[in-house]
């Protein structure tokens, strides 16, 4: 996966020149010919690419692991090199948004390859009509995929169990995005009375998908590949009677426990990592100290309070000082 080496060199790029694709000499061949080929997609691939880092922390961030390594892409720490539930979650997370940046960038006007998304072909009901501008998913996931697959394609980019693994979870991904489609409307009518609404399929915003994608991971099953038939294909480790499912997110390999220091294993710790003493969650002193105890701090935060709006039209604020207390593991 390349997403966060886009946003370094990605950012600073005008992609309006077929040369600008060497400058990320870590692509895969059919994602250098991709961005030859389609330039104007590589702004919405670079925006997929910083959603994805941002919005794994923020989704992560009152967890042991908190994907804080994906700062390292392409350079992958063993969290997310060898084959973990935190890579399948990562992959598919990634594959699902670079989809969805181009899905809107279609809707928005920003692409001149595509448009608004075909009207749905599900019948309108009696108080609406469809109309609108859809998110054009067809041709987010049809390019998406063909970005995000692409490493995994090559025979250079690991074993047979990996590429196959990270295929499925990138799948399941796209699969999560298409689940999180939802009808907009907007009224029309004599004094806003919404006698008629014209109504559009779009998409939810990426928070959504995240959480959908991260109550995956919570329950990702661990698989091992090996022969079914004629052909080796990924199946359940603990119950290889059943094929692997289309919704489940896989890995291959256990994750350490995150808690201590450990390079080999790309375990950062939670020593000095913030936590919540009155918590029972995953955030809690209790888990994410990995019961090494904790320690108390305060700091004192400065403000707005007491603001008011003044008749026309501004508003002023005092500024208010307050002590918190604070908890970091040891």
């Amino acid at each position: 996966m390349t997403f966060t080496g886009l946003t370094v060199k990605g950012s600073s790029v005008g992609w309006n020149q077929t040369h600008h694709c060497k400058l990320l000499d870590w692509l895969a061949p059919d994602q250098s010919q991709l961005c030859r080929r389609n330039l104007e997609l590589m702004h919405s691939i670079v925006q997929a690419a910083k959603l994805t880092k941002n919005t794994c922390q923020n989704t992560f961030n009152d967890m042991r692991w908190n994907c804080s390594s994906v700062e390292k892409a392409p350079r992958f720490t063993p969290d997310l090199a060898k084959g973990t539930r935190e890579s399948a979650f990562v992959f598919s997370l990634a594959a699902a948004l670079v989809s969805h940046s181009i899905a809107r960038a279609c809707s928005s006007g920003e692409l001149p390859s595509c448009s608004c998304a075909p009207a749905p072909a599900e019948q309108a009901g009696p108080d609406f009509i469809w109309g609108g501008c859809g998110d054009n998913l067809r041709y987010g996931l049809q390019m998406g995929s063909a970005f995000s697959d692409a490493p995994m394609r090559n025979s250079r980019s690991g074993s047979q169990a990996f590429r196959l693994m990270h295929l499925h979870n990138n799948a399941v991904g796209r699969q999560a995005l298409i689940d999180a489609q939802e009808t907009k409307c907007k009224c029309h009518g004599v004094s806003g009375s919404c006698s008629v609404k014209t109504c559009w399929k779009g998409l939810h915003d990426i928070n959504h998908i995240a959480m959908d994608l991260k109550t995956k991971y919570l329950s990702a099953t661990k698989v091992i590949h090996r022969h079914v038939g004629t052909r080796k294909q990924l199946v359940p480790r603990e119950l290889n009677v059943r094929p692997v499912r289309e919704s489940e997110l896989v890995y291959l390999v256990s994750s350490p426990d995150y808690c201590t220091h450990n390079e080999k294993h790309g375990s950062l710790g939670t020593q000095d990592r913030q936590c919540n003493k009155t918590s029972n969650d995953s955030g809690s002193c209790n888990l994410m100290c990995c019961g090494r105890g904790y320690n108390a701090y305060t700091e004192r935060i400065v403000e707005r309070c007491q603001c008011k709006y003044h008749w026309c039209c501004y508003v002023t604020c005092k500024r208010c000082e307050r002590t918190v207390e604070r908890y970091i593991c040891k």
